[in-house]
């Protein structure tokens, strides 16, 4: 098959690029299509062929401004001589048109049995279920009232334009429950769920080194890894860490970090450490008394992450979370996106004992190969429907 990659942009490191970096290993010689690269932000994709166009002139700091023009760039993106494209997108990538859709709709294509497969994380959030949030601050500082008035203006003719761009995917898969919810719901498709790929074995060996005679024992702090940006709601791990005078290591990089080291007021509590390698990432998120986990996503691979380590997690208990917190089992969940909420939920954990092997164990159903599994079978699927073939 002649195979092509899409994604909405390429500048930084976070789950989606995890998730992506995955799909490129399975497809290695696909190009990936993408509105901007930065091999800077982020140089796994050394090996990949990378194409951008027109957008690629923009600066990196205005990726959240440019949504009306990438709607335009992927809606005009050519990809119908492939036979088959999947976009992992949660933005605008999935507007790209395959040969079938071009065929159906009465277009001129080359390849009509070309299709689109879209891993889809989420409908466009500041679009659809996150626009309140948005609204409240896009995370522009001084200029927030200027953006929140235009995108007001805009959203509504950004959303049909969007949703009909959610019409081209030939086939979607997606994350967690959440997200099929919200596929269903904001775009009318149905979606097949596949979890995304986490690195769950290596984590667990540095867990496993930690359990032993050996290893360092558990250390009297929580800890949380992200990108430091406003809607990951870092500072309820700060604030509630504060509050109730536990230790904190936050792990990341991001346009929060300043306002979080602020935040912090030079209490003690809060260490802040940049972006590091696996290997002694895996031993922080082994050592740590538990995970915090206060944002509202439609997955969440850090805290997998930090389970397969043997970590425990506290997590929101919104969105992706409910696919892998058993309450009790490998963490615990509270009910508000609150400092004290957060605060109350830590203080209940300290009274809990969780068994870190099994906490290990409950990660593994979200292993990396059983991803490549799970997307090939559908891949495979999805081309025998196309073919007018049985599936056995």
């Amino acid at each position: 098959m002649k195979v092509a990659i899409v994604c909405d942009w390429l500048t930084n490191v976070g789950g989606a690029e995890k998730v992506l970096l995955r799909v490129h290993q399975l497809f290695p010689e696909a190009p990936i299509y993408t509105s901007k690269y930065d091999p800077k932000g982020i140089d796994w994709f050394s090996d990949a062929k990378v194409r951008t166009g027109w957008l690629q002139i923009f600066p990196a700091r205005l990726r959240r401004i440019l949504g009306p023009l990438r709607q335009w760039y992927f809606s005009h993106l050519d990809l119908s001589e492939y036979d088959l494209i999947i976009s992992v997108t949660g933005a605008e990538a999935k507007a790209v048109k395959s040969g079938q859709w071009l065929a159906k709709n009465g277009k001129k294509t080359a390849n009509p049995k070309g299709i689109h497969i879209s891993y889809c994380h989420v409908p466009t959030q500041y679009y659809w279920q996150m626009y309140d949030e948005y609204i409240k601050n896009p995370g522009f500082g001084i200029l927030n009232p200027l953006v929140r008035f235009f995108f007001r203006l805009m959203a509504k003719p950004l959303r049909r334009a969007d949703f009909k761009a959610a019409q081209r995917p030939d086939y979607y898969v997606t994350i967690s429950e959440y997200a099929k919810g919200a596929i269903k719901k904001y775009y009318g498709r149905e979606a097949v769920i596949v979890h995304p790929g986490v690195e769950v074995i290596d984590f667990m060996k540095a867990g496993e080194k930690q359990r032993s005679s050996g290893g360092k024992p558990v250390e009297n702090f929580y800890i949380v890894t992200s990108r430091q940006v406003n809607w990951k709601r870092l500072d309820l791990a700060v604030k509630a860490c504060m509050m109730t005078q536990r230790k904190l290591v936050v792990i990341g990089e991001g346009p929060e970090h300043k306002k979080l080291i602020k935040m912090a007021k030079d209490s003690g509590l809060v260490e802040f450490l940049p972006i590091m390698e696996k290997k002694e990432l895996a031993g922080y998120l082994a050592r740590a008394k538990g995970y915090l986990f206060p944002s509202m996503e439609p997955f969440g691979i850090a805290p997998v992450e930090a389970l397969s380590a043997g970590c425990p997690v506290i997590a929101f208990g919104e969105g992706g979370s409910l696919d892998y917190i058993e309450e009790g089992k490998n963490g615990i969940l509270f009910s508000k996106q609150t400092t004290k909420s957060l605060a109350e939920a830590i203080l209940k954990f300290e009274k809990m004992k969780f068994n870190r092997e099994k906490v290990a164990k409950t990660a593994l159903k979200f292993d990396e190969k059983r991803f490549d599994k799970e997307l090939r079978d559908f891949v495979k699927k999805c081309e025998k429907k196309n073919n007018g073939e049985t599936s056995k």
